[in-house]
Parts: C-alpha cells; sequence; structure tokens
C-alpha cells in the first residue's frame, strides 16, 4: 500500500511557481524546488514527474490567478476605454512592485518557440486574455465608445500586446513616465 503523501500539492505548486518566477526555468534547480517547497527530491519527481511538469503547473496556477485579475477587471460595468487604460495603470505598477516581472512575459521570452507544450500554454493563456478584451470593446463598439469600423479582435491584439511591451520596457529600463506615455498613445488608438 503506498505511503499517504503528508503536503498539499496545491501549496507546493504555488511555492515551486515563486522559484521559477525569481530564477526562470532553466534557471531553477531540482535542489532550489527542494528547499522552495520543503519536499525531497524524490517527493517532487513521484507527485509531479519531472521539473517540467511542475514548471507547467506552477505557470499554470500563476495564468489562472493573474489572468483572472485581469478577466474580472474587463467584465465591470464601466467604460472600456477605462478599463484598459486601468489595464495598462495596473501591468505598469506590477512592474515597479515586483522586479521579478510577469511570469507569462519571462516564460514567453525564456522558452516561447522552444518548447511547444509550454508554447501551447502561452498561446491558450493570450486567447483567453485576448477574447476578454474583445468583448469588452465589442461592448464599446455597441455603446459609442469604439468606432464602428474598427476590428474588435485587431484592437484586442493590440492592447494585448501594448501591455507585454510595457512589460519588456519596464525590464529594460524604462522609467514610469515612457510606460504611461505609451499607454497614452495605445489609448488614443482606440
Amino acid at each position: 500500500m503506498p505511503r499517504p503523501r503528508e503536503f498539499d500539492e496545491a501549496v507546493a505548486v504555488e511555492k515551486a511557481m515563486h522559484a521559477f518566477w525569481d530564477h526562470g526555468y532553466e534557471g531553477t534547480s531540482t535542489a532550489q524546488l527542494c528547499e522552495a517547497t520543503g519536499l525531497s527530491r524524490s517527493s517532487i519527481y513521484n507527485t509531479f514527474s519531472s521539473k517540467h511538469a511542475l514548471f507547467r503547473l506552477s505557470l499554470r496556477h500563476y495564468m489562472d490567478s493573474a489572468t483572472q485579475r485581469r478577466l474580472d477587471q474587463l467584465a465591470e460595468d464601466r467604460p472600456v476605454r477605462d478599463k484598459i487604460r486601468d489595464l495598462f495603470a495596473q501591468t505598469i505598477d506590477d512592474e515597479y512592485r515586483s522586479p521579478r516581472g510577469c511570469l507569462v512575459v519571462n516564460t514567453a521570452a525564456e522558452l516561447g518557440g522552444r518548447d511547444a507544450e509550454i508554447s501551447e500554454d502561452l498561446r491558450r493563456d493570450t486567447e483567453r486574455l485576448t477574447a476578454a478584451i474583445r468583448d469588452a470593446i465589442e461592448v464599446g463598439r455597441r455603446t459609442g465608445e469604439i468606432a464602428k469600423d474598427k476590428d474588435p479582435l485587431a484592437l484586442a491584439r493590440f492592447v494585448h500586446t501594448t501591455a507585454g511591451g510595457l512589460r519588456v520596457m519596464a525590464r529594460s529600463g524604462a522609467g514610469r513616465a515612457a510606460l504611461e506615455n505609451v499607454a497614452e498613445v495605445a489609448l488614443a488608438a482606440l
């Protein structure tokens, strides 16, 4: 009879997520995962099968939390421009609150296009957020806030890409004023 697990897998995934967020996928050793989670090497591999599988669970956990905050914000009953302005402002604030940046953007830079499974996870998350932005823009078109001749999907992709670009700019040392300027130009394009 197998021994029952004496730890909470969700807690271990959360702790592993922070280790990966601090060091990246390739920069996080098994020893660091053991230290972060408090689990032995055998417990990690017996439970999660591989570092890669644990990383995917950690990334999904992060995406579920971070993306859900954005989805909730976009579903609010407010003008679409205000929602998108707040999305950009929150993105900028997040970058200045945490030197780690965004785990999704960090992962895209590190593994996107090189790891098919991770790339698929990133694609699904992008589609989920882009769809919510598109839906908000479509409401804005119906209320007259966004011009009817604007393509909601193209605008949603533009907004999503701008938010990601703001994160990369911040990580590259751009000041808050420069990021806010880009956000205002993007809002004007709507």
